[in-house]
């Protein structure tokens, strides 16, 4: 599967933002998503991810509250909406494929548990 982001940005502390992945390639709807995020000289950490029906999310405890992870598999999207946007959300962010088929209890919170990704999506907050 192919992914490309769009989204990002620049936006003051406060505002929000809604980060896109298109993916394309094998049936969208057999893959569970996510979002992770790398700041520069940090790794790349978990945000939040989606099941392949969309009725299962889990999140990092930095984004609970304030992101939502959603889905259109009629569109093959995966929508990252960011409210209360802080400094420290200040990163690349990058959209994530699973393996074909996997069950959600499988599913994974390290980058290495997530087989296909996009290119990234710069969002900056300035405070």
């Amino acid at each position: 599967v192919q992914l490309v982001e769009s989204g990002g940005g620049l936006v003051q502390t406060g505002n929000s933002l809604r980060l896109s992945c298109l993916a394309s390639g094998r049936t969208f709807s057999y893959y569970a998503m996510a979002w992770f995020r790398q700041a520069p000289g940090k790794a790349r950490d978990f945000v939040a991810a989606i099941s392949q029906g969309g009725g299962n999310t889990m999140y990092a405890g930095s984004a609970k509250g304030r992101f939502t992870i959603s889905r259109d598999n009629a569109k093959n999207t995966v929508l990252l909406l960011m409210d209360r946007l802080k400094p420290e959300d200040t990163a690349v962010y990058y959209c994530a494929a699973s393996q074909w088929g996997i069950q959600w209890g499988a599913v994974g919170t390290t980058s290495r548990d997530w087989s296909s990704w996009g290119q990234g999506t710069q969002v900056t907050v300035s405070s």
